[in-house]
């Protein structure tokens, strides 16, 4: 790979179990290494770097424009995030960071009802896990890993997946994660940005949305097949939620 500058974020995550010999340009500074699975490798905007790979390997890359994520992990985190601190962790081991990688990847060729929810909470997953590596003392960031890793988000995903036409509690996606209600909930909302509850009805309305495509289903069959207490409260919630009523919904889809 020619040695060039990017205006983006580079982020390898390497999922070969064999390790290999890989060599990399870095502004000047050369360096050959073995490349072990679970390692990633920051190339940060505007560095200059090019690569000799020895051995096939199985890399996801992950391009990050350096605005959008300086501004979410300013806004959406609270952590100010800036080019010399990527910089100055260029190589590191994480399996959960690239289990999270993975996991969005999936999802993008996914096209099951409730992907779009799925995939921008993948992201945010990623996200998160990768800003709390650089912007928050390591022991911080450790402890907060650790509580809830990328698998613990994937069962709680599943679970949700399969039970949205039910009533579920925060005790039940908790438990899906091994934590307490009060520290998942804490956990959950800081990684996904929303409430374990705000999550599950998000998904739900995906679900509705996917349903009201079908001009002949009842509304009250959305409602209930979607975990929504009636027919009255599907039609609240949508409506606060995307500006119009289900029915007026269906009409712009069937337009």
């Amino acid at each position: 790979m020619p040695t060039q500058i990017f205006t983006q974020h580079h982020i390898l995550l390497n999922l070969r179990d064999e390790p290999h010999r890989v060599e990399n340009w870095r502004d000047g500074e050369h360096r050959d290494f073995i490349y072990a699975k679970n390692e990633i490798i920051v190339t940060p905007a505007g560095v200059k770097s090019g690569w000799r790979w020895h051995e096939k390997s199985k890399v996801i890359v992950v391009t990050l424009e350096p605005d959008q994520l300086e501004r979410f992990a300013h806004s959406e985190v609270g952590v100010l995030l800036t080019d010399a601190q990527l910089k100055d962790l260029p190589q590191f081991k994480d399996p959960d960071i690239c289990q999270a990688g993975v996991m969005l990847k999936e999802a993008l060729g996914c096209e099951q009802p409730g992907s779009a929810v799925m995939f921008e909470s993948l992201a945010r997953v990623f996200l998160v896990k990768l800003i709390q590596k650089y912007g928050i003392e390591r022991a911080q960031q450790d402890q907060f890993s650790k509580s809830f890793t990328a698998r613990h988000y994937q069962r709680v995903l599943d679970f949700v997946a399969v039970n949205f036409a039910r009533s579920i509690t925060v005790e039940d996606l908790a438990g899906q994660a091994d934590l307490s209600p009060s520290h998942f909930a804490y956990v959950f909302k800081g990684t996904i940005g929303q409430s374990p509850m705000q999550f599950v009805m998000s998904y739900r309305l995906e679900q509705a949305k996917k349903s009201l495509a079908q001009p002949d289903t009842p509304m009250i069959d959305i409602a209930l097949s979607c975990g929504f207490s009636d027919q009255a409260h599907f039609s609240r919630f949508f409506k606060q939620s995307e500006g119009l009523t289900p029915t007026q919904y269906r009409q712009q889809l069937n337009a």
